[in-house]
């Protein structure tokens, strides 16, 4: 493993770009289903009331999962 050595602000405004991206595709998914909810969408479309979501469901689901991740660091530097 190698060790990169960042000033804060380079770091906080990378994962503050990152961020900006996911929360971009995370809009995108939902409004091609109509949807204003992550969480409703994933409901949705776990139970089948949205057919031929499960893709985007997925998408959703690891953009979440990466969100949450940025959050977090951003937190800790």
């Amino acid at each position: 493993m190698t060790t990169v050595v960042l000033e804060k602000t380079v770091a906080e405004e990378l994962i503050r770009y990152k961020l900006h991206s996911i929360t971009e595709e995370i809009h995108h998914i939902l409004g091609r289903w109509n949807e204003t909810s992550a969480s409703g969408f994933l409901e949705k479309a776990r139970n089948g009331i949205i057919e031929e979501a499960e893709n985007d469901a997925i998408d959703l689901h690891q953009l979440l999962a990466d969100e949450k991740l940025l959050r977090d660091l951003l937190k800790k530097i």
